[in-house]
C-alpha cells in the first residue's frame, strides 16, 4: 500500500475512534474501543483486495454484497481525510454522531455501521461514502441557523449511502474510456499493488471532484427531507439551506466545492417544491434549537428562577419557494 493511501487509513481510524469514543460518556472512555477501531481500519487484512475492489467495480453494483461496500466506503472515506484533519472540538464529534444516527435509524439500512466525522475546514461542505461514512466541515455547521438545518444536510447524505449512488456513479467512471485516461493521468508507478492502489484513489478523487448526477441529488434532497421529517426534524431545514446557497456567490471560496458538485439551488428548490407541496407543513412550526445550544446546553441551574426563558433563533420554517410564472 502506497505511504500516502497508509496515512489516510491511517486518519480513517482516528476518525472512526473518536465517533465512537464521542458516543460514550467522558468518564468512561476506553482504550479497548480505540484498539478495536484501530484494527478494523488498518488492520482489516484488505490492504491487498484493491484489485478486487475495482474489479467489482466493473461489475453491477448488485454484485457488491455489504462487507464489500463498507470496504470501498473505508477506501474512500480515506480519500477524503487526506485533504483535512479532524475537527478537535470531541463534544462537536459527539452531538454529530449522536444526531447522525438518530437519523440514520429511521433509514432503509440502519444497521449499516454509521460514522459522522466533523472536518477542520472553514469551507461549506458535506460528502458521503458507501458503507456509512459522513463527514460534515465545521464551516458547514457554523453557518447553520439551526438543528433543522443541520438534520436535514446529514439526511441528505445518509440517503446517497442507503441508495448507494458513490457505487452507481464510480462504476460508470470504471466502466467508461474516461477511467482509462484518468489512471493513465496519475499513476506513477510500475508496481502492481501501487497501481491498483492509485487506480482507486484516482477514481475517489474523480468522484468527488466532479460530484454525483443531478438526479442522484434531487432524489437525495427528497428522500432527505422526507427521512428528517421521519426523525422528527422540521422538514424545511434543508429547504432553508438551499436558500442560503442560492445567494451564495459563485466565487465566493468557502462554497465553490458545494456549489461546483451539485446542481443549481434554485433547481433543487423547485424539484424540491414539486416533491413536496403542502405534505409536509403539518409537521413545521416547532420551535428550533441551534446546533450551539445542543452541543453546549446551559446547566438548568445557572439560571435564576425568575429568568425569562431563552429567546428561540429568530428563524421561521422556510415555506416552498413560490414558482416564477411562465
Amino acid at each position: 500500500m502506497p505511504s500516502n493511501l497508509r496515512l489516510t487509513h491511517r486518519r480513517l481510524a482516528a476518525a472512526c475512534a473518536a465517533a465512537a469514543l464521542a458516543l460514550v460518556p467522558a468518564t468512561g472512555q476506553s482504550q479497548n474501543v480505540m484498539n478495536m477501531l484501530l484494527g478494523a481500519v488498518t488492520g482489516s487484512g484488505n490492504a491487498g483486495k484493491g484489485d478486487d475492489l475495482v474489479s467489482l467495480l466493473t461489475r453491477s453494483v448488485e454484485s457488491i454484497d455489504e462487507p464489500r461496500e463498507i470496504e470501498i466506503g473505508r477506501q474512500l472515506a480515506a480519500v477524503l481525510l487526506g485533504s483535512k484533519p479532524l475537527h478537535p472540538d470531541m463534544a462537536l464529534q459527539r452531538y454529530v454522531n449522536q444526531l447522525g444516527r438518530w437519523i440514520s435509524l429511521q433509514s432503509e439500512r440502519p444497521n449499516l455501521p454509521w460514522t459522522f466525522v466533523v472536518l477542520d475546514d472553514a469551507g461549506y461542505n458535506a460528502f458521503a461514502a458507501p458503507g456509512g461514512y459522513v463527514f460534515v466541515t465545521k464551516g458547514l455547521i457554523d453557518r447553520c441557523a439551526d438543528e433543522a438545518e443541520l438534520a436535514g444536510i446529514l439526511a441528505h447524505e445518509i440517503t446517497h449511502v442507503t441508495a448507494k449512488h458513490h457505487l452507481h456513479a464510480m462504476r460508470k467512471t470504471a466502466q467508461s474510456g474516461m477511467f482509462t485516461q484518468l489512471v493513465a493521468s496519475q499513476i506513477k508507478t510500475n508496481a502492481v499493488g501501487n497501481m491498483v492502489a492509485s487506480q482507486f484513489l484516482a477514481l475517489g478523487r474523480n468522484l468527488y471532484a466532479r460530484g454525483l448526477d443531478q438526479a442522484d441529488e434531487y432524489d437525495a434532497d427528497r428522500t432527505g427531507v422526507a427521512l428528517a421529517t421521519r426523525a422528527g426534524f422540521d422538514p424545511y431545514g434543508l429547504v432553508a439551506v438551499l436558500q442560503q446557497l442560492r445567494t451564495a456567490a459563485p466565487d465566493n471560496p468557502m462554497f465553490t466545492l458545494a456549489l461546483a458538485t451539485h446542481p443549481p439551488a434554485q433547481a433543487r428548490l423547485e424539484q424540491l417544491e414539486l416533491a413536496m407541496g403542502k405534505n409536509l407543513e403539518s409537521f413545521s412550526g416547532a420551535a428550533p434549537m441551534t446546533v450551539a445550544q445542543r452541543v453546549h446546553p446551559k446547566p438548568a441551574a445557572a439560571a435564576a428562577p425568575s429568568a425569562a426563558p431563552a429567546a428561540t433563533p429568530a428563524r421561521k420554517p422556510a415555506p416552498p419557494p413560490k414558482k416564477k410564472a411562465s
